[in-house]
């Protein structure tokens, strides 16, 4: 149920005046004020006057206040139980019998203004369903989900099954180290954005809760991440058996999409898989170079901070790639194709 003009039904307990409303001014009284009789919307204490019109009404009827949640009632008769949620002006009233909860509506509006808005199907933006068949009754705010995703323009984003990928971690590090930055950001509606994921995961989204304590720490100053690049190479050995030559392949993601890849024939015979492998991670590296520079004269993102990552799955090749050791097997790779620091 729903009160009309709730904030009107409280009562004063102190005198309250008023000057007399623009077009309602008595013209031979214009010099005088009016005395409430009943409170109005714009008081401090109006919230406050209507829950206590209303309690002393609900209590009227048997209702007993939850200690512990005062907005939540309960009234016990023999096998029939019914309880009453108030917020603000909505009413949702929850029972195990029909005529009583309706007879719990028509006492309410002896008392108030009320509109009936039949069986709940949503409360508060959130979305009540159930499946009397299997006994099920469960809560839904995938509208209210929409309706963010909408506001922020990002409707079409990709679903995912974690809210915060994996592995990320924030600090003040991230956060605006100019007026440049800080002027930047304050056009992007960090802050809007996490209250308004707040309130779907107060409600129905406790997967979203370390992601948002984790976000909220940092609405005073937000920053942006910088991009971040990862790479990854692999060779086989020898593949091709007309020439010896062994086939590479790399693949860079730029903050987890791929943006670069290759798979080709090497120009070399490698001798080992080290070498192989060394001679692939070497191509790789350039293109690393080339996607540094690219980004960082563009200009109209944060540049990249943090040294690239490469990956490769061959041991030897990592160890060379750390510490080059010269010997007779490997000082050619070295003076060829040592590229990687």
């Amino acid at each position: 149920m729903d009160v009309k003009t709730v904030f009107l039904n409280g009562k004063l307990e102190e005198d309250v005046y008023m000057t007399q409303p623009e077009g309602f001014v008595a013209i031979e009284n214009g010099g005088k004020v009016c005395k409430l009789q009943r409170s109005i919307y714009g008081l401090k204490k109006v919230s406050r006057s209507w829950n206590l019109r209303f309690n002393d009404a609900i209590e009227d009827f048997g209702f007993i206040k939850n200690e512990d949640e005062p907005c939540v009632y309960k009234k016990v008769s023999g096998s029939i139980v019914s309880f009453l949620i108030l917020y603000v002006d909505d009413i949702l009233i929850v029972g195990n019998d029909v005529p009583t909860l309706q007879s719990i509506k028509t006492w309410l509006s002896s008392c108030f203004s009320m509109k009936d808005l039949g069986e709940a199907t949503y409360i508060l933006g959130v979305k009540i369903y159930k499946d009397r068949s299997r006994r099920l009754l469960g809560l839904s705010q995938s509208t209210y989900i929409d309706k963010v995703l909408k506001r922020f323009s990002m409707e079409e984003s990709k679903k995912g099954f974690l809210p915060m990928r994996h592995g990320m971690s924030l600090s003040k590090e991230m956060c605006p180290s100019t007026s440049q930055e800080r002027e930047r950001m304050s056009l992007v509606p960090y802050a809007s954005a996490i209250g308004s994921i707040m309130y779907a995961m107060i409600c129905t989204r406790p997967d979203l809760s370390y992601a948002l304590s984790m976000t909220s720490r940092y609405q005073a100053n937000p920053g942006e991440e910088d991009l971040g690049i990862k790479g990854y190479t692999d060779t086989s050995f020898q593949t091709d058996k007309n020439d010896s030559l062994s086939q590479s392949g790399f693949m860079f993601y730029l903050n987890g999409g791929a943006v670069s890849w290759k798979s080709s024939k090497l120009d070399t015979v490698a001798d080992s898989t080290t070498e192989a492998e060394y001679i692939a991670a070497s191509e790789a590296t350039k293109e690393t170079v080339w996607i540094e520079k690219f980004i960082s004269e563009l200009g109209v993102v944060p540049s990249i901070s943090d040294a690239v990552e490469l990956y490769c799955d061959n041991n030897g090749a990592i160890v060379q790639a750390k510490e080059p050791r010269s010997h007779q097997r490997s000082k050619h790779i070295l003076k060829c194709f040592h590229l990687i620091g």
